[in-house]
């Protein structure tokens, strides 16, 4: 019986403990996309997968959150933060000034360029220079996801191109598969294993050079939080740092790319 006992108060004591850890545990919510695989997609399972999506389930683990996701069509993903529908956005957004000016970021988490892509059997060669590629894809039609790097960058620097629209980037790809548009632009991770890759994507691939500039490309993907979220910041920063140091990140990069994505 006092055997019992005792297995009974260390039960209770245990599960106060419990308690206690699940009341200290912040609750975060988190906004995404859902539609940009392989970073963040629906499985034929209807489950929110990819990249950031473990990538954000790793940093709540490290820091201690309890967290949720809430999914965003892109255009209005910032809107929703702003609006508090969220606390973060983990959904492959590239840190750049013109989004300082409304939101903070964290460090990245990781970097990759951008690319055109084609129809195989099209002869079209894209030159480096920025001039002469506008020469060479005068009178094109490049369809991009709307509200990203992308349009921007295709809109400042390729002025003779006819850009397209889309709301997601899956939208852009079934144009170009339909023959409504000579190219692609999108990230270039993105366009390998979300369409390059995929059924849909045989007989098309990546032509021209890698772009990753600043002034558009911004420095990565980061994390996005409403200003003054300082103390949120500093602890995903420290969890980026933390799961990249024990070798989680590396374990989640190893099970989507070939490659160290984190990038230099």
């Amino acid at each position: 019986m006092r055997g019992l006992l005792l297995g009974v108060m260390a039960a209770a004591v245990f599960g106060l403990a419990l308690g206690d850890a699940a009341a200290d545990q912040r609750k975060v919510v988190i906004g995404t996309e859902g539609a940009y695989p392989p970073f963040n997609y629906f499985d034929s399972d209807g489950n929110l997968v990819g990249f950031d999506v473990e990538i954000a389930e790793a940093l709540c683990a490290a820091a201690n959150f309890d967290c949720e996701f809430v999914v965003q069509d892109w255009d209005g993903i910032i809107p929703g933060l702003l609006a508090r529908r969220y606390d973060a956005i983990i959904a492959s957004m590239s840190i750049t000034e013109e989004r300082r000016q409304v939101v903070d970021f964290t460090g990245k988490y990781y970097t990759t360029p951008a690319k055109f892509v084609k129809p195989a059997g099209v002869e079209l060669e894209i030159p480096d220079d920025k001039a002469e590629a506008d020469a060479a894809l005068a009178g094109k039609v490049v369809g991009v996801q709307r509200a990203t790097i992308h349009e921007n960058f295709l809109r400042d620097n390729f002025p003779s191109v006819d850009v397209r629209v889309y709301a997601t980037q899956d939208e852009a790809n079934l144009d170009l598969v339909n023959g409504r548009l000579d190219l692609v632009m999108a990230d270039s991770v993105a366009l390998l294993d979300g369409f390059l890759e995929t059924d849909e994507g045989a007989g098309f691939e990546f032509v021209g050079p890698d772009y990753a500039e600043e002034e558009w490309h911004g420095e990565g993907a980061g994390i996005a939080l409403r200003k003054g979220e300082d103390d949120l910041r500093e602890a995903l920063n420290a969890a980026i740092a933390q799961i990249r140091e024990d070798g989680t990140y590396q374990a989640i990069n190893e099970k989507y790319f070939d490659f160290d994505v984190f990038g230099d």
